[in-house]
């Protein structure tokens, strides 16, 4: 199941979940906005919609990972509901409050992996944790910028239904994806 975990990124999963044909979940955050804390409103909760993800194999996609306090209430709550196991898939890994609480996440069995691209600085702890995957987009950077100076479209850049959808028919027939 792809989970989207706030409102902002639903659009994102459900293209995901689309491209896969699994369902689609989403937290919801539920704020209290009569107090502020570090110029934000605090979350109250993350409430769930979607189907029973007991047994199931669950995938978290988000744009960023600040602190991390969102993702790992979702993880924990996603956990209390028995899904099986719990991957984050994130453009930029921040971890501005270090890493010590994904560790213990992941210790305590509510994290599995968490998939990040190497767009922004990560912390050498970070690299050397045995949960975290980096994502090398090295090779996506360089046909971006050849396209911008051929004046080519970027069109199958930004689209990768196709190439998702090989590697999905690679993984049915028992193939390496590599």
């Amino acid at each position: 199941m792809i989970v989207s975990p706030d409102e902002g990124g639903i659009h994102r999963n459900l293209y995901y979940s689309s491209i896969f044909g699994i369902n689609l979940g989403i937290f919801i955050k539920r704020r209290d906005y009569s107090t502020m804390v570090n110029g934000r409103n605090p979350i109250v909760a993350h409430e769930f919609i979607g189907d029973d993800v007991e047994g199931k194999d669950i995938l978290v996609v988000d744009d960023m990972i600040s602190s991390g306090d969102s993702l790992l209430d979702i993880a924990y709550e996603l956990k209390r509901r028995k899904a099986r196991k719990i991957y984050c898939a994130v453009t930029f890994a921040l971890f501005t409050d270090g890493i010590d609480l994904f560790n213990k996440a992941y210790e305590d069995g509510a994290i599995n992996r968490v998939f990040a691209t190497n767009l922004t600085y990560r912390r050498p702890e970070l690299k050397n944790a045995e949960w975290f995957v980096e994502v090398d987009m090295s090779k996506y950077i360089a046909k971006l910028i050849d396209a911008l100076n051929y004046d080519e479209s970027l069109g199958v850049l930004v689209n990768p239904a196709q190439r998702i959808i090989n590697l999905l028919e690679k993984h049915a027939k028992g193939e390496p994806i590599v």
